[in-house]
């Protein structure tokens, strides 16, 4: 007789009894779907892994400290069974199916009355993967085709439409520090959603190309701002294109709100009242260091990071940056937009006790196929900085972390 394949199901498990007898890796994986679907879950097992019995400690299932019994299986709605004993599987499965409760068996997919799929969740879509039957699994391939699905809805490479009414908007998004890899799944997709672009000439140039044509993809820096300010003409552009009703993204490098005067932007919007949603982005200042082998912290060696603009000069009246302290801090210097200032700033720092040997390191173009690193120390770095011709963008790493790792430049 011909073996008939699974019916695939949605189980709403809130509220309702779930038993899982056995606290090992299989348990540690299945427990926190069981967890977020506010299943009542009860575990039978004598021991567990840390992890289980941190989900126990922290209320988030009952733990029952024995082995399996008959009657444990009483008024549940869906059973897993993963303990390591091959009777206590078998009896478990027993009274499952005499009290029909839906089983999953860990250890004989033949001797299971359900399955657990390969699962992965993109935009609110939960994507399941099942095989056909049980003799046929192969729970390696179901993985690989949930990852490759849910990749694909993630960054937009694979398009399904929706068939909803999108609201218009705005979305900030912190497109990272260069390497169009390094972008967050959220912002990958909404770029792959958007109506219009307006992009920073730091931001992933490389994900721009990926657009359908149909995207208008506008430069920031290229705006018309005639008698307003440059910013104040991106604000207005954002808002024009979100009261067309558009999908608008404004694609900034970094993180928005490092140094990106996307909290400016968000502002202008509110007061347009138009929504936005800002998604944050990795910033170059912990990320170009890690790219180039530096860590911003290190045991022993700095317990502490501080990220300042050098896009003024230490001297210059609009300077925020309380110099003298950052002069008397042990930890890690991250001085960002400060490649044609950091002779001055190297200068200050000496003058106010740091020493002239600290070790300094300029990271250009991080994370891109460009990227290089030049090291110096605060009294070389001025020249070192005109020998080698270093250029914006670039971080400047000031601290004992610089000699914490070899300095051979990385891809």
């Amino acid at each position: 007789m011909a073996e008939h394949p699974a019916y695939p199901v949605g189980l709403r498990l809130t509220g309702r009894r779930v038993v899982v007898l056995g606290g090992g890796q299989v348990a540690q994986r299945r427990l926190p779907a069981l967890i977020a679907a506010g299943a009542d879950v009860h575990l039978v097992s004598p021991e567990a892994t840390p992890s289980v019995e941190a989900m126990a400690d922290a209320g988030e299932i009952t733990w029952l400290r024995r082995p399996y019994a008959e009657g444990d299986l009483s008024g549940a709605w869906y059973a897993l069974i993963a303990t390591s004993d091959p009777v206590a599987n078998a009896t478990a499965s027993a009274e499952a199916e005499a009290h029909r409760v839906w089983c999953v068996r860990s250890d004989d997919a033949d001797q299971a009355t359900a399955w657990t799929p390969a699962t992965g969740t993109s935009e609110g879509v939960t994507v399941a993967v099942l095989t056909t039957n049980a003799r046929g699994r192969d729970p390696r391939h179901t993985a690989a085709i949930r990852d490759a699905v849910v990749a694909g809805l993630s960054d937009g490479t694979l398009v399904a439409r929706h068939h909803r009414t999108r609201t218009p908007g705005v979305a900030l998004v912190g497109g990272g520090p260069g390497d169009p890899d390094l972008i967050t799944v959220r912002g990958r997709r909404l770029l792959a959603e958007a109506d219009v672009v307006i992009a920073d000439r730091l931001g992933p140039r490389d994900l721009l190309a990926e657009l359908p044509p149909h995207v208008e993809v506008i430069d920031a820096a290229k705006i018309p701002y005639g008698r307003y300010m440059a910013q104040e003409a991106i604000n207005n552009a954002l808002i024009e294109h979100a009261e067309q009703g558009k999908s608008v993204v404004r694609l900034k490098g970094g993180d928005p709100f490092v140094f990106g005067r996307g909290m400016e932007e968000v502002q202008a919007l509110a007061e347009a009242g138009i929504p936005c949603t800002v998604v944050p982005g990795i910033s170059s200042s912990i990320s170009v260091p890690a790219a180039a082998g530096i860590p911003v912290t290190h045991r022993g060696v700095a317990h502490e990071f501080t990220v300042v603009s050098g896009h003024v000069a230490p001297d210059d009246e609009r300077s925020l940056v309380d110099w003298p302290a950052m002069a008397r801090l042990t930890g890690t210097l991250v001085v960002l937009m400060g490649v044609d200032k950091i002779g001055k700033i190297a200068e200050t720092l000496i003058a106010h006790g740091k020493a002239p040997e600290t070790p300094v390191a300029l990271v250009q173009e991080g994370t891109t196929a460009a990227q290089r690193r030049v090291d110096a120390t605060l009294a070389t770095v001025a020249e070192t900085v005109r020998a080698e011709a270093v250029k914006p963008p670039a971080v400047i790493v000031i601290g004992a972390v610089v000699n914490a790792t070899p300095t051979t430049d990385q891809p």
